[in-house]
């Protein structure tokens, strides 16, 4: 069963090719709320929208268009809302699920739909729990990260309707003064199908070109955990996989030299195939591993780099 009609939020062009698909799966028509130009509505209707409503690229923040957006979705009857998961995007869907008289879930995972209600999962307890949750409100607003669907296939040949809005932002007592670039890397490991994750098994920066080479062989992005990323500043915090950092759902995660405490492994428990390289036979992250291999990373990564240039 499907919705009779799915709206997409987001800030963020790279979410639309997810996102769409995602909607497409469960609604009859998908609707886009974009900030951008229009290329970039063409191209969300190229990914599988059905109609999107375009705000156009602004200097004001975006969640002072809630109430517009609101007042849209009331009358149009949206059943589902996904609110892209950057930080505007969150503060965005709380705006406007309360102007709708519901409440937001955050950070949902997997969707279905039974009976018309919206069935959703969750992480909950700092991700040491996955909840299941049926919405019964009469719009259902959730917000979604990269990595909760594969990408929608490109068709340049769709047909949809864009409409521009015009619509003035409102923040009450705040002011946009300037916009300064975003400083650090441009990385989205939430789409990456293979990720080689890094931890403090590696005793020094360099140690990391090791790891570097391996995931070139793979095809894989390279990640790590938090001590790499805030403590020891050897890898950007895009990088940094985890229960504050990023949730992933590749095809493969391997873990080299990383522990797997909870706060780590709530960031890719959704992998379909977790392989974990730790010295330590006891370390927690075995207890989720699929493969497990009990050996010095200084000892076992030659061995395996060796063996992948060879085939």
């Amino acid at each position: 069963m499907t919705l009779n009609n799915v709206w997409i939020i987001t800030d963020d062009q790279n979410a639309v090719a997810e996102l769409c698909n995602g909607g497409r799966q469960l609604g009859e028509q998908v609707s886009v709320v974009l900030f951008g130009d229009q290329a970039q509505a063409e191209e969300a209707i190229a990914f599988g929208a059905d109609q999107v409503f375009l705000y156009g690229k602004t200097s004001e923040m975006i969640e002072g268009y809630a109430k517009s957006i609101a007042d849209m979705l009331r009358a149009e009857g949206a059943k589902l809302v996904m609110v892209y998961s950057s930080v505007s995007g969150k503060l965005m869907a709380g705006k406007i699920a309360t102007l709708l008289g519901t409440s937001a879930i955050s950070n949902v995972s997997d969707f279905a739909v039974e009976d018309g209600n919206v069935i959703v999962k969750h992480m909950v307890f700092g991700g040491a729990a996955i909840r299941t949750e049926k919405a019964l409100s009469e719009t259902v607003v959730v917000t979604v990260g990269s990595g909760a669907f594969e990408k929608a296939a490109k068709d340049d040949a769709r047909q949809g309707k864009v409409t521009e809005v015009a619509a003035e932002a409102s923040v009450a007592g705040i002011k946009v003064l300037e916009h300064r670039p975003k400083q650090g890397e441009v990385v989205n490991l939430g789409s990456a199908k293979r990720v080689v994750g890094v931890g403090r098994g590696f005793a020094a920066q360099e140690d990391l070109k090791m790891a570097e080479e391996l995931a070139g062989l793979m095809g894989a992005e390279m990640a790590c955990s938090r001590p790499i990323a805030e403590g020891e500043k050897w890898m950007s915090k895009e990088r940094y996989i985890g229960v504050s950092g990023v949730v992933l759902k590749p095809e493969v995660y391997l873990s080299m030299g990383i522990s797997g405490q909870i706060q780590h492994m709530v960031g890719v428990n959704q992998a379909k195939t977790l392989v974990a390289i730790n010295k330590d036979k006891n370390a927690p992250v075995f207890k989720q591993a699929d493969i497990g291999l009990v050996g010095d990373i200084y000892t076992v990564l030659p061995q395996i780099i060796e063996k992948m240039k060879a085939l």
